[in-house]
């Protein structure tokens, strides 16, 4: 050893034989290192947060997860698995939950309409599983839909190739069934303005032996949606998994027959050279949605409406104390269906419009979203947080109190 090198080493030998005497750690002799603060990219990017009093708007992320959906998923990233392998174990304890046959999780409800679609019309042909959405050589490329039903979420299932083919009346439904009908399809938040109803929709179905596909993307509650449908004998039933359910937004549920549900899966990844190649799930959306969708099957759904109406008494006891001013609670028919409230006014009494209003509590802190139309202002309560119901009643009745003509 170099003179100069035993010196260093002199220098500092003492320090590290004493702490090696007396059993303490060389790091513990520094300074603790400081916990690293967690990244808040929400903030680092300056975006805006808010309390949703809207619903569960896809522009408006839709839900938040519970902690043990975020909990599953960060638990899930840790590990490799074969996709298909926990489609099949998911896909098992969803049916079962659901009353269907089979099930898989799939890239929202958009994507289970599709993939469903493209079950049904190339069943397990590999040959045609290749072709769509090239229809022309398919003896079947057709889908009945109910004129009322023939809304922007019938591009789902054009994205298929399919033409779609309208009618009004059960009559007309039984004459527009030919050689060509693939599908008949029925979505079930215009269910009230159709003329054919459930029962009556499976039983032509089943009559003339054509697969039935409904969409009830955002139809929960109640509860029992999950398996009415599986039990009223539709043969395929598509979900949102990421509304009332509170799974990941990007995530949907395709359950019913068993044949469909593999013939959709073969047109779905991690298959490829198909029409779904792109409508990738993770294993960490996938385990998600199960944790989401078991958690809410349990939950106390009459505890949890009574919290909805609470909320609602809160914000409505608040905004009614400024003259002039009234609300409505009211109940959706089919989708979102929870306790919501209308608030209008008196424009006599009260100088302010829907739209202003509603700017306004998008604007101010905290930042409320709503929903408006010509007369005044929707709010929905089910998204809210604990506690949240105050602050949304208190910034109501402020804005509304600044308008009011004194």
């Amino acid at each position: 050893m170099k003179r100069r090198d035993l010196i260093k080493y002199l220098s500092v030998a003492p320090i590290a034989g004493a702490a090696v005497g007396t059993g303490v750690p060389l790091q513990s002799l520094a300074a603790p290192a400081a916990a690293a603060a967690k990244r808040d990219v929400i903030k680092e990017l300056g975006l805006r947060t808010f309390i949703n009093a809207a619903g569960t708007y896809t522009t408006m992320t839709a839900s938040l997860m519970h902690h043990e959906v975020v909990d599953t998923i960060e638990s899930a990233s840790k590990h490799f698995v074969m996709i298909n392998e926990v489609q099949d174990k998911v896909g098992e304890k969803i049916a079962a939950m659901c009353h269907a046959e089979s099930a898989m999780v799939t890239a929202g409800c958009w994507s289970a309409l599709v993939l469903g679609t493209a079950g049904i019309l190339t069943r397990m042909d590999r040959k045609k599983v290749s072709l769509l959405p090239d229809l022309s050589t398919f003896d079947r490329s057709e889908v009945i839909v109910q004129k009322t039903h023939n809304v922007g979420y019938v591009h789902a299932l054009t994205n298929t190739g399919i033409r779609v083919v309208e009618v009004e009346t059960a009559e007309e439904m039984e004459r527009a069934i030919t050689g060509k009908t693939a599908m008949m399809w029925f979505l079930n938040s215009s269910g009230p303005m159709g003329k054919i109803k459930h029962e009556e929709f499976v039983a032509i179905g089943k009559k003339h032996n054509i697969p039935t596909m409904i969409d009830m993307a955002a139809d929960v509650p109640p509860v029992e949606n999950l398996w009415k449908y599986n039990d009223l004998g539709f043969d395929l039933v598509c979900v949102s998994g990421g509304k009332a359910i509170c799974g990941p937004q990007s995530a949907g549920i395709l359950m019913g027959k068993k044949d469909l549900i593999a013939a959709a899966r073969l047109n779905a990844p991690p298959n490829g050279g198909n029409i779904g190649r792109g409508m990738k799930v993770n294993k960490e959306e996938i385990l998600g949605m199960y944790v989401a969708l078991d958690k809410y099957i349990n939950t106390d759904h009459a505890a949890e409406w009574k919290m909805w109406e609470d909320r609602v008494a809160v914000i409505v006891n608040a905004a009614t104390k400024v003259d002039g001013v009234s609300a409505d609670v009211f109940v959706p028919p089919v989708a979102n269906h929870t306790p919501a409230i209308k608030i209008s006014w008196d424009q006599n009494k009260v100088k302010i419009t829907p739209r202003q209003l509603m700017k306004n509590l998008r604007d101010g802190s905290p930042s409320v979203e709503v929903m408006g139309g010509q007369t005044g202002i929707n709010i929905t309560v089910f998204m809210l947080k604990n506690g949240e119901d105050k602050l949304v009643a208190k910034r109501v009745q402020q804005e509304l109190a600044k308008a009011a003509i004194s």
